[in-house]
């Protein structure tokens, strides 16, 4: 291997290495930066959330309802399943006899 080519292939080696460490950082800015807006977007309030509490809030109580009912060995099983299909009738009313 002669002078130039020693020079060519350290040159080369050189520009290589000088590439990989560009990319390096800029690979390393574009995480922290999507770490960034990652945690603005976790601590930032969700539009709609406070919607979505209340149906949750709504269903659990359905279920504990339901729960209840599907538990419970009295006669009136029956009139607590119609008030639930009747929206009308608030869950804690008592229960409908049906004749």
């Amino acid at each position: 291997m002669e002078f130039g080519e020693f020079m060519g292939l350290a040159v080369a080696m050189g520009s290589i290495v000088a590439i990989v460490g560009i990319l390096t950082k800029t690979y390393l800015r574009r995480l922290e930066h999507k770490e960034r807006i990652a945690e603005i977007r976790a601590q930032a309030p969700v539009p709609g959330q406070a919607d979505r509490s209340d149906v949750i809030e709504r269903l659990e109580h359905r279920i504990r309802v339901l729960e209840r009912i599907a538990t419970d060995k009295s006669e009136n099983v029956a009139a607590q399943i119609e008030a639930l299909r009747d929206e009308r009738v608030p869950l804690s009313a008592p229960a409908r006899e049906i004749v």
